[in-house]
């Protein structure tokens, strides 16, 4: 089993630390964090080793799983992987897209894996109906949160928005062309909520709207494509399919027949999925521990991250227009 440690101790560092504790991949070494008074409150609760300086851990593990605020994001990789080590980055892999290169350059001049929390991925709706979109002509997805004053230091694009631009990104096989986008201050310093539109190369159009002062939580995303059109509730972990054929010359009594104006018949079809319940975050983590014992690729790529976080900042560079 591969050794692992975390850096970070806070809301999500506890939840990877019980998952990684559980894990039948991994042993899990220890933690560290920076404060002293919330380190020592996490071990005494729930018995992990608290390491008193990064370097320690390091010197102790396989994989550093990094789970601190995204500022220190870079630092921490950088510090791992010279050390020979694979890194899990939770989202955003770094807090610009230069440290995100720079944190790939290392990685391949070092030999190591990375993988980026982009969780989503790993949602059992989004895995139940990904190999069953194929080339999405538009997309509409709505992520909305209740106010949490947690995550309200950097703009909902990077908190929220972030998961859907990596999800789109997964099964749009095109390059980005434009994006126009437009964000609003409600009581946070940097925009609360957001809408962008972002055009690819190959005439794709992604509509993503992004809120932190909600009064109710909603994550859902609607893709349409040639003869079908798939929707996937991340939050509810349902998904829906609904598909069109040519209508058969005798419809049977409950076929569902559409005509247009040309008089061309398609029935409407469901072929919904079975949705396989799991946890995604220990999911994420699993796999890249397969990649690293396998020698495969991740399944979000420190690649996928930095090209998340690219439009993500070219969003954000869209409200200062």
């Amino acid at each position: 089993m591969l050794k692992i440690g975390v850096l970070g101790a806070g809301h999500l560092g506890k939840i990877h630390l019980r998952l990684l504790n559980q894990s039948e991949k991994y042993t899990l070494v220890g933690f560290y964090d920076p404060n002293q008074e919330n380190a020592e409150k996490v071990t005494q609760e729930f018995g992990y080793k608290n390491f008193t300086t990064i370097a320690e851990l390091i010197e102790e593990t396989d994989v550093i799983d990094i789970v601190t605020p995204t500022l220190s994001h870079y630092e921490c990789a950088k510090q791992a992987i010279k050390a020979g080590k694979h890194v899990f980055l939770e989202k955003p892999i770094s807090n610009t897209v230069a440290e995100a290169e720079e944190i790939i350059a290392l990685s391949k001049e070092y030999n190591v894996k990375g993988q980026v929390g982009h969780v989503e991925r790993f949602n059992p709706a989004f895995k139940a109906v990904k190999d069953q979109i194929e080339n999405p002509m538009f997309i509409e997805t709505h992520r909305l949160a209740e106010f949490n004053p947690r995550g309200t230091d950097v703009p909902v694009v990077l908190d929220l928005m972030i998961h859907d631009i990596d999800a789109i990104l997964s099964v749009v096989k095109s390059k980005v062309k434009n994006i126009n986008a437009s964000g609003v201050s409600v009581i946070s310093d940097s925009p609360d909520i957001a809408n962008a539109r972002i055009e690819f190369e190959n005439g794709c159009v992604a509509n993503i709207t992004s809120s932190r002062i909600s009064l109710k939580n909603m994550r859902k995303s609607r893709f349409f494509q040639k003869d079908a059109y798939i929707s996937v509730d991340y939050l509810d972990k349902i998904c829906e399919v609904v598909k069109m054929k040519d209508a058969p010359e005798v419809p049977g009594d409950f076929d569902m027949i559409l005509q247009n104006a040309e008089g061309v018949k398609k029935q409407i079809y469901f072929n919904n999925p079975e949705v396989a319940p799991n946890n995604a975050i220990l999911d994420e983590l699993e796999t890249f521990a397969d990649a690293i014992v396998n020698d495969t690729t991740p399944i979000v790529t420190l690649e996928d991250g930095t090209e998340a976080l690219r439009v993500a900042y070219q969003i954000i560079d869209c409200f200062k227009k």
